[in-house]
């Protein structure tokens, strides 16, 4: 019993853990961490701030951080990957911006504001940032899944449409069945080709099973038009 009170003892004697000191305490170490050179240790530091305190940290970043420096990207990405484990896509997606402002070209991070712009609602948008994906890496797995699905939803749709609007027509002439026809034929040069390719290219880089279906619905496609 005496063994036990005494490592209890010795216990209260060390000094608390970092995790559990406050966001406070941990951002003045990440103040003098910085003033000291000493980036990766703040960077850390900053870390474990936003995770005892995500709130004070947002505010440490926007008043105290020079954002010219080479750490307030990093900062930046701490706060956006924090927030989007949280769901809060809204900041999430504010710090992926700021932090792809630094680094325009940085693939995981233009990844994840694509995710977070489809947590969004801002659809348009994600397809533009998925292509600047394939741009700088066209076998990302990630854009290729997305822009094939897109494109293949999109032409179904407009598929849908324009035989919904040749079944109205109760007497089709020559000319309205070649419009119809030729319209077809537009849907699969304009989003079903596009969603061809990018599946195609999903299936070279991963065995995706789904993949391979969507490709087999597009082939079936691509005979009924000739």
């Amino acid at each position: 019993m005496k063994s036990l009170t005494l490592l209890f003892s010795l216990f209260l004697m060390l000094p608390l853990p970092v995790s559990a000191q406050s966001a406070g305490e941990l951002l003045q170490k990440v103040s003098e961490a910085l003033f000291g050179g000493k980036d990766d240790y703040a960077v850390s530091l900053f870390r474990q701030s936003a995770d005892a305190g995500v709130d004070c940290t947002e505010m440490f970043y926007w008043t105290n951080v020079d954002k010219n420096s080479e750490v307030a990207p990093r900062f930046a990405d701490v706060l956006a990957a924090h927030y989007k484990e949280m769901r809060n896509y809204d900041k999430a997606y504010l710090f992926y911006k700021e932090f792809l402002q630094r680094h325009p070209k940085d693939v995981p991070a233009l990844v994840s504001c694509a995710e977070m712009e489809m947590m969004r609602g801002q659809e348009k948008d994600a397809l533009k940032t998925y292509e600047k994906v394939l741009m700088l890496d066209a076998d990302n797995l990630q854009a290729n899944i997305f822009l094939g699905n897109y494109y293949y939803l999109q032409a179904e749709k407009d598929k849908k449409k324009l035989e919904e609007d040749y079944k109205k027509i109760t007497s089709p002439t020559r000319m309205q069945y070649a419009c119809y026809r030729n319209g077809l034929f537009d849907v699969f040069t304009n989003s079903y080709g596009k969603a061809k390719a990018y599946l195609q290219r999903v299936l070279q880089v991963f065995p995706s099973m789904e993949a391979g279906n969507t490709l087999e619905k597009i082939k079936k496609m691509e005979l009924e038009l000739k």
